[in-house]
């Protein structure tokens, strides 16, 4: 039985967040609302949601601090989050990613823009099924499994992360662009700048370790993965 996605909402502004409950429920979603930071942490210490629409400017604990508290918390880390904020500089939008947002929207936004963002990060979170085991060196990715193992030590990957490594390791050696990478892993990335590639992609280097050294970047062109670091011991 296909279930309804749970959505946090994190909004200080009544209006604001009336706005999103009703769209949200309108298109299928079963949204919960928190004015704040600890009526937020309340919420999940209960449920936890699908996906959180986290604001930027909220009292007390900012929506900045609040992602990077919940992306450091085991519960809660894998949780889609999405930040939004009346920043629009490049700079503010890369200190939310770096924060451990899954993506942003810009006040104001459209209806249609938020529902296709929550729609992608919610693909995102819930890959297509695949049983193709891949391997790179001593990197090996279950898809059946959906585990990661570098030198047969288990590796905790978030849904995107994953995503982004099973579609390296399918095509070894081979260069993607920004662009490719987003078409292929994000899939409707209408609304989703090539910036955000580079923040997953060091976010995916981070969660590898060592076998962080086999994702490479290829200067004024993208990413590839590659088995030729294997060859490569420490003396």
């Amino acid at each position: 039985m296909k279930t309804t996605p749970r959505v946090l909402i994190v909004e200080d502004e009544p209006s604001i967040a009336e706005l999103l409950t009703l769209n949200l429920k309108h298109n299928g979603f079963a949204p919960v609302w928190a004015g704040d930071g600890m009526a937020a942490q309340r919420e999940l210490e209960v449920t936890l949601p699908d996906v959180i629409l986290l604001d930027w400017m909220l009292p007390g604990q900012s929506g900045i601090s609040l992602a990077r508290k919940w992306r450091a918390d085991p519960r809660t880390k894998d949780i889609p989050v999405i930040l939004l904020t009346a920043k629009s500089d490049e700079t503010d939008k890369i200190a939310g990613l770096d924060a451990g947002a899954d993506d942003y929207i810009t006040k104001p936004f459209s209806i249609k823009e938020m529902l296709a963002r929550l729609r992608a990060v919610l693909r995102r979170r819930s890959p297509e099924i695949s049983t193709q085991i891949l391997t790179i060196g001593e990197l090996h990715l279950d898809g059946a499994t959906h585990r990661v193992t570098f030198q047969d030590s288990l590796l905790k990957l978030g849904p995107t992360e994953f995503k982004l490594l099973q579609h390296l390791m399918s095509y070894p050696e081979r260069v993607h662009s920004r662009g490719q990478l987003l078409d292929k892993v994000w899939g409707d990335h209408v609304y989703i700048e090539e910036r955000t590639v580079d923040v997953h992609i060091k976010r995916l280097r981070e969660a590898l370790g060592a076998g962080g050294a086999h994702v490479e970047t290829v200067r004024g062109t993208g990413y590839r993965i590659t088995a030729q670091t294997a060859a490569v011991v420490a003396k």
